[in-house]
């Protein structure tokens, strides 16, 4: 069996430096915002290259909670991409604002910066580019778009912790990065947790106390707050993989690339822009036959998977609102996409055996 992401693979290399943070934190039992926490948020700070990194429960947590603190709300419009996780839109209709899709590029799968200015209207308030699979958005173009339109930029980078533009970090770019460490992430920990990242202190401020039942002193409370909190197990976590997370970049676009020279010919492997580090937190491909590749690939017990089926424009809780949107490149690569196993640990023999399975199938 080839698995999506070697999970127990990557806790065994580890192992001592995590289980020696776990047992730490056991013994002390502070569970909840103590110095691991604390820790862990001054270096994924310095790590981003951000004033501020304010953790909390979930990456959904993060988009939730850096709108709020950003002062979204019912009335406004953000523009963001369909071929999402839906938490990027969730997050959106969770503080009453109303997602407005624009449609992506066919080669990153990412927003389409030229798609941006008609769907701005005099509601829109903000916009969300999504560095999908690990390839940063076009943040240069939607900066300047958003400069011209006085618009918020705040960045899901739920999938590319670690990658840069020109040497700045994702997630250091807008008003806010929200990360998440989901336990498949390239960065991930062992249950749910999540990360605002900014340079504003004023946000920051908003965010520990909205994490925090809208509390800044114990038992004052300025606002209705959220329970959002990054316990300390989780932090203790991810202080050991944050050391390793650059080789462990390094290690997966090596496995991509490797897939790419392989695969030349054979399907459409994902694109690289240039103007950013693709960190494949999925590696996925387009093909006509995607479906024997994938029945073929399963068959072969070699783990696959698509990512995303239906974009969210499509999807039951929003296609009456966008009934007649025309996003004919999300819709076209939501039936061609097909995500093959990549992780740190990969080898190369292991790549080959699935290429082979591939050039089998079509």
């Amino acid at each position: 069996m080839i698995p999506m992401v070697d999970l127990k693979g990557q806790y065994l290399a580890l192992k001592d430096e995590i289980d020696s943070a776990i047992a730490e934190v056991l013994d002390s039992t502070r569970f909840i915002l103590g110095p691991n926490v604390q820790a862990f948020e001054r270096e994924a700070a310095e790590y981003l290259g951000v004033a501020h990194a304010v953790s909390c429960a979930s990456g959904t947590d993060a988009l939730h909670l850096a709108l709020l603190a950003a002062g979204i709300g019912p009335g406004d419009e953000v523009i963001t991409t369909p071929f999402t996780f839906i938490a990027t839109a969730e997050a959106i209709s969770y503080v009453g604002a109303e997602p407005i899709f624009v449609d992506i590029e066919p080669d990153t799968f990412n927003i389409d910066p030229n798609l941006i200015e008609p769907a701005i209207t005099p509601r829109t308030r903000a916009i969300i580019p999504v560095h999908l699979f690990g390839q940063p958005a076009d943040m240069d173009a939607i900066t300047q778009i958003a400069k011209r339109h006085d618009l918020l930029v705040i960045e899901d980078v739920a999938q590319a912790f670690g990658a840069a533009i020109e040497g700045t970090m994702t997630g250091a770019i807008g008003l806010a990065g929200c990360h998440s460490f989901f336990p498949s992430k390239n960065l991930g920990c062992y249950g749910d947790g999540g990360l605002v990242t900014t340079s504003s202190d004023e946000v920051a401020d908003k965010l520990r106390m909205l994490r925090n039942h809208g509390s800044n002193v114990r038992y004052h409370h300025d606002v209705i707050g959220y329970n959002s909190r990054l316990d300390e197990l989780q932090a203790a976590i991810l202080r050991v993989k944050l050391r390793h997370i650059d080789e462990f970049n390094t290690n997966r676009r090596r496995a991509a690339h490797t897939y790419s020279r392989l695969l030349s010919g054979i399907v459409i492997p994902p694109h690289e822009d240039g103007k950013g580090n693709h960190v494949y937190h999925q590696y996925t491909i387009l093909s006509d036959a995607r479906d024997a590749i994938m029945e073929t690939l399963t068959g072969e017990q070699i783990s696959c998977a698509i990512y995303y089926p239906i974009p969210l424009h499509r999807q039951k809780v929003y296609q009456q609102r966008y009934e007649d949107a025309p996003l004919p490149v999300s819709e076209d690569v939501a039936r061609h996409c097909l995500s093959l196993p990549v992780y740190p640990e990969l080898e190369d023999s292991t790549i080959e055996n699935v290429v082979a399975s591939i050039k089998a199938a079509v």
